[in-house]
């Protein structure tokens, strides 16, 4: 029923976490007045990002083209978002 997941998507991951999470931070610190469109800008970037370095493998032939790598990427990203998110509201109050 499951598929294993393979080991470079886990690699896409937990680089998506550390993406998301630096931003995340990053952009509330720029601009801490806004925290909903600071998240949704963070989002945007973050799949950007993450898909536009598999658009430059696809176009250059520089590495390998899989879209699920930039999904994996996401989804890591978003769960780093979630937990700076998290911390960042914990010290603010």
């Amino acid at each position: 029923m499951f598929k294993r997941i393979a080991p470079d998507k886990w690699r896409h991951f937990f680089a998506g976490i550390i993406m998301g999470a630096f931003l995340q931070a990053l952009v509330w610190w720029l601009w801490p007045a806004h925290l909903g469109l600071v998240t949704l800008v963070v989002f945007i970037i973050v799949i950007v990002v993450s898909y536009g370095f598999e658009l430059f493998s696809k176009i250059t032939g520089k590495g390998h083209y899989d879209f699920i790598d930039a999904v994996a990427s996401v989804i890591g990203g978003v769960t780093g978002m979630a937990g700076a998110l998290g911390i960042l509201l914990l010290l603010s109050s």
